[in-house]
């Protein structure tokens, strides 16, 4: 077997006969002599024409390939030692998942529902416009990546093992395509089966799984171990180690820690909108043609600048924001959901949210991402009085502040890109793929004008970096706000434990370590990894 780098186009590369072509040429034989051709590593490179750029391994004839085995060791954990794991999002489903390849025996208590009926509370949600603040796009099984298109895509490859966290997806029903994708993802039609299909691994290897569970407090003896976990009906569940793995939107659990004084952080986090084009007129810009292969996927875009807020632009603001004006703010695409909706985000009634999710074909005719401006504490110097929790108050304001202009359910107020870069009331809204009613709202209404400034700046950077970005055809919608926790739960370096609260793991995105699947999933496994040297040592 050889390994070598291929430059493909679309049309070379999901042509069997001439993909082995192209491999026959670069180890110098010919197609005739190859018996099998497996790509490992593939992206889509569009600088110049469109072309896959891929590692693969040639097989010669005569050489067999074996098929990649996914199947982890699991044991049987029915006596194991007990962990108690708070959240099925990615950072508690992986960390059981690595439980049972200890012999630990995990507990997942979870505050919403499993993935089957988080479904029909999402569909009534939708349908009714009221949110169950235990079940929703955030809350219940697989956690808030269940409902953002599965993508797996991360740049924390140091912290730990990212194929070892593909491997778990594939074991469990992905493709097996997400092992070789540069930016992989699962698809939400397709990502819920397969949690569903963790939970059944999880259950048939002596662990557990209890739903409808919100936490409500932990145990905490004189020496402040952590013994458990107190639930809202007032039973308990106890163990020798807790893991942490809330999500970024519980926030019971940061005003838990808050009112007990254990320690807590301000974490900057990212603010803003998501834009909203026409599929089509991204792919042109991205692919530079209007005629391009079929074969080509929906295209995707990542964009970044830096920018400094206005002064001028400031002028009518309180002293206070023209004091921050000078701190230099990135500003960012996230998430972004080629051929995907928008959904309204919200995890309490009184706020407004929104976030986007496609599913595995991406077929829609929009093209979605959030848009947003990174946000430190010196920026909101008026919520200072609230220490820890200083980020999450201002945060808490803007959503409340953008349920009231919109005028409250699950509308979404906004306008076209242009018109909110001119200053200018939008007299005509596009069509958009919002799940909820679109509604006009004038942005600076709503959104700090520091935040407005920066986004104007940075729409305009973008128009110049992708031709065509910058447009009437573009809507912007309000208000992308869970882009990460703007709390951080402290903890140990090395052990990962709360350095208060022993025997307390935080980890995941609710914890501020993490930020996706991935991160979040490798998050957990180094949790448990953390957890259980400790309690082996003791």
């Amino acid at each position: 077997m050889k390994s070598v780098e291929l430059n493909l186009t679309p049309e070379e590369y999901y042509n069997e006969r001439l993909l082995y072509e192209a491999a026959g040429h670069a180890v110098g034989v010919d197609a005739d002599g190859i018996s099998h051709v497996e790509v490992v590593k593939r992206s889509l490179d569009s600088r110049r024409g469109v072309r896959y750029r891929c590692r693969a391994e040639v097989y010669m004839a005569g050489e067999t390939f074996a098929l990649p085995d996914y199947i982890s060791r699991y044991q049987d954990c029915c006596k194991g030692c007990r962990v108690v794991i708070v959240g099925a999002g990615p950072a508690g489903l992986f960390a059981a998942l690595h439980a049972l390849e200890l012999g630990l025996k995990p507990i997942i208590v979870e505050r919403g529902k499993a993935v089957e009926n988080r479904k029909k509370d999402i569909t009534s949600l939708v349908r009714n416009g009221r949110v169950d603040g235990d079940s929703n796009w955030c809350f219940g099984e697989g956690g808030a990546g269940t409902y953002s298109d599965g993508k797996l895509y991360t740049r924390s490859t140091k912290r730990g093992d990212v194929g070892a966290v593909l491997r778990k997806f594939v074991e469990h029903g992905a493709d097996p395509k997400i092992m070789i994708d540069a930016h992989a993802h699962i698809g939400t039609d397709r990502l819920s089966p397969i949690i569903a299909k963790m939970r059944k691994t999880i259950i048939g290897n002596g662990g557990e799984i209890h739903f409808g569970c919100r936490v409500a407090d932990l145990l905490v003896d004189d020496e402040m171990d952590v013994l458990g976990v107190r639930l809202a009906d007032g039973s308990s569940v106890e163990g020798e180690a807790v893991i942490l793995a809330t999500g970024h939107s519980a926030r019971d659990i940061y005003e838990l820690f808050y009112s007990k004084g254990w320690l807590l952080e301000a974490k900057p986090f990212a603010m803003g909108v998501r834009v909203e084009h026409p599929q089509q007129l991204i792919n042109e810009i991205q692919y530079h043609s209007k005629h391009f292969s079929p074969l080509l996927p929906p295209a995707a875009y990542s964009l970044t600048t830096q920018v400094l807020p206005n002064i001028q632009a400031l002028k009518h603001s309180s002293t206070q924001a023209l004091k921050q004006s000078h701190n230099p703010h990135g500003v960012f695409s996230f998430c972004m959901c080629p051929g995907g909706v928008i959904v309204p985000a919200a995890t309490a009634d009184g706020e407004q949210v929104v976030n986007g999710m496609s599913n595995a074909s991406r077929s829609s005719a929009f093209a979605n991402s959030g848009i947003a401006v990174t946000i430190s504490p010196e920026d909101v110097p008026e919520y200072t009085r609230f220490g820890s929790l200083a980020l999450l108050r201002f945060q808490q304001s803007v959503e409340q502040r953008v349920f009231e202009v919109a005028g409250g359910g699950l509308r979404a107020p906004g306008q076209r890109l242009t018109d909110f870069c001119e200053r200018r009331s939008t007299g005509r809204l596009n069509r958009s793929n919002y799940m909820g009613e679109y509604v006009h709202g004038k942005l600076d209404d709503m959104l700090p004008p520091f935040v407005c400034d920066c986004l104007r700046q940075a729409f305009r950077d973008f128009g110049g970096k992708m031709h065509g970005f910058y447009t009437e055809e573009a809507s912007l919608l309000a208000v992308e706000s869970r882009t990460s926790s703007p709390v951080r739960i402290p903890r140990d370096r090395d052990t990962m434990q709360h350095p208060q609260l022993h025997g307390l793991y935080p980890c995941g995105e609710g914890a501020g370590y993490a930020g996706g699947i991935v991160s979040s999933a490798i998050d957990g496994i180094n949790a448990i990894e953390r957890a259980f040297k400790v309690m082996s040592n003791v």
